[in-house]
Order: structure tokens, then C-alpha cells, then sequence
């Protein structure tokens, strides 16, 4: 990890990081990670309640990260809700390539098309958190249209729609990632034009992306 890690809960995290890109497995368990640390297991305990719960903060520190940058950009308060997200998702990858080998092993542990997976749930809830404040920003901006029927199940989709981009990242092989970004880009115009006035074109658009990018 790239970030500085200070007390007791961020060195479980990296000496779990470090042990994963090492080993090329999970720690056996709380135990031993503990004795790798010289700490005991009861000092794990008051921080985490299992191994899975560390991967889980890690997810979960990907996207504050990525957020915390992305709302520190001087322009960023300027930025349509659409410019917001896009914003926030390229540097979550940049986030997630700096981190990429860890998190190539932690998506393993992913099924495919599982959004609600057990380590991402509480990413998820912040991850939802924020998209839901961009949602009825675009609302009072007139960039979200209000559909009172459906509106409410926005947000899932936007997470959907992040799973994906993870699940693009994780596999892409393109030069810089670059279709990567060409996939969030496609994937958030389709979105916002979905929750807005008009949505056929970039549909179109995203469905010949995906099957030109198909695995």
C-alpha cells in the first residue's frame, strides 16, 4: 500500500497486504497475522472481527481515497453531477493501480457479477452514499430527472454500474488501461442520459462498446 499506515488497525492492514502480495494466499488466520506483528490476537480482535473484515476496509479505503481526491480538486465544485462521477471513477482507478496486485488477488475472491459480495458491502454503502448526494444534486439541477416510480432504485444501479467498472478494470489488458476509461466514460454518459431526458443514442453507443470489448 502507498498510503502511510499508522496505529494498530492500519498495520493489520498493510501486514495483510503485504502478506497476500507475498504468499500469494490469505493469512490462515487472525493468530498468526497477529504474531507477525508481535501483537496479540485479542489487539486484532478490538480492530477487526476476521481476516475478511480487513480486505473489506481496504475496499472500503480505495474509495475514500478516491473521493477525498476527487473533492479536493479546486474545479470540482464547478463539475456537473455527471463530470462529478466521472471525476471520482478516474481516480479510483488510479487508486486501484497503484494497488492493482493486491487488488487482483481480492478480486478472485469476487463471483462475477456479485455486487452484493460480503468484502464490498461496506464500499457499497458508501459508494452508495455519495451517488445518492450527486443524485439529488442532479435533481435540483435538472440533470436527474424525477421519476417517482423509479427513482428510489438509482442508486443500485449506479452500483451496478461501479462492479462493472471494477470488473473492466480487473481484466483489462489494454496499454494504460485505456479502455478502462473509454468504459467509464460509455458507462456513466449512458447512465446520466438514462436518469435524464433522452437515452437511446448512448445505449446504442455502450451496447456496440461492449461488444467490440467482449471476453
Amino acid at each position: 500500500m502507498e498510503t502511510q499506515m499508522t496505529g494498530t488497525r492500519e498495520k493489520i492492514k498493510k501486514a495483510y497486504v503485504e502478506y497476500v502480495l507475498t504468499k500469494g494466499v490469505q493469512p490462515p488466520s487472525p493468530y498468526l497475522l497477529s504474531q507477525l506483528l508481535e501483537i496479540s490476537e485479542s489487539d486484532f480482535y478490538a480492530e477487526f472481527n476476521s481476516l475478511e473484515a480487513v480486505q473489506a476496509d481496504l475496499w472500503l479505503g480505495f474509495f475514500e481515497e478516491a473521493r477525498a481526491k476527487t473533492e479536493a480538486q479546486e474545479v470540482y465544485p464547478g463539475y456537473s453531477v455527471r463530470e462529478k462521477l466521472l471525476s471520482f471513477y478516474f481516480t479510483w482507478i488510479e487508486v486501484l493501480k497503484r494497488n492493482r496486485s493486491f487488488v487482483l488477488f481480492a478480486a478472485k475472491g469476487l463471483r462475477q457479477g456479485d455486487a452484493a459480495n460480503a468484502q464490498l458491502r461496506p464500499f457499497r454503502s458508501a459508494f452508495r452514499d455519495f451517488v445518492g448526494e450527486l443524485l439529488r444534486e442532479g435533481r435540483s439541477t435538472g440533470e436527474v430527472a424525477s421519476r417517482p416510480l423509479v427513482m428510489d432504485r438509482y442508486a443500485d444501479g449506479f452500483w451496478v454500474q461501479a462492479a462493472f467498472v471494477l470488473n473492466f478494470f480487473v481484466k483489462d489488458g489494454s496499454r494504460g488501461f485505456e479502455q478502462t476509461d473509454a468504459a467509464i466514460e460509455k458507462a456513466v454518459n449512458t447512465s446520466f442520459d438514462l436518469v435524464g431526458p433522452s437515452a437511446v443514442d448512448s445505449i446504442l453507443d455502450f451496447a456496440k462498446f461492449l461488444y467490440q470489448n467482449r471476453n
